[in-house]
């Protein structure tokens, strides 16, 4: 990566309007813009999680992922969600930047727990890299292949 990158993990309320919208704006300018995915994205779970940023020096936001407490979305286990790297930043391995961040913070946060994540098929072995294993068939979630996948 070219750019040093700064991560910060925060609650819902300590995002700042500005923050908020950049997050939310990656998500939908690569989740619905790009990958044609029409899905519900402000889903209600987003004021329950931790909120993961990487951004560069001019303070671009370039990674998000969204990380869920146990008993949130899975009853025994911590998840990590949307997971979305900037399309100017793919190729140098921000992605992998990204997970290995996604998955220090839930063990840090929920320590102990296993970490569940619904993964892109086409993405799946970015994620297998890291310890996840898929526990589930391919199933069509907004038009594309998923398979859930998690890590004990």
């Amino acid at each position: 990566m070219a750019n040093r990158i700064a991560w910060h993990c925060h609650g819902f309320d300590d995002f700042t309007p500005r923050a908020l919208y950049q997050a939310l704006q990656l998500r939908d300018q690569v989740f619905v813009v790009e990958q044609q995915s029409i899905y519900g994205d402000v889903d209600g779970v987003d004021t329950h999680c931790l909120h993961l940023s990487g951004r560069d020096d001019a303070g671009r936001l370039l990674a998000y992922a969204r990380l869920i407490a146990p008993g949130e979305k899975y009853p025994d286990a911590a998840a990590i969600g949307r997971v979305v790297v900037a399309p100017e930043a793919r190729g140098q391995g921000m992605g992998k930047a990204l997970m290995a961040q996604a998955v220090a913070q839930c063990r840090a946060h929920y320590p102990g727990q296993p970490i569940m994540l619904s993964a892109q098929v086409e993405a799946s072995a970015l994620y297998s890299a890291f310890g996840f294993e898929p526990v589930s068939e391919p199933y069509d979630d907004g038009g594309i292949l998923h398979v859930d996948m998690r890590r004990g």
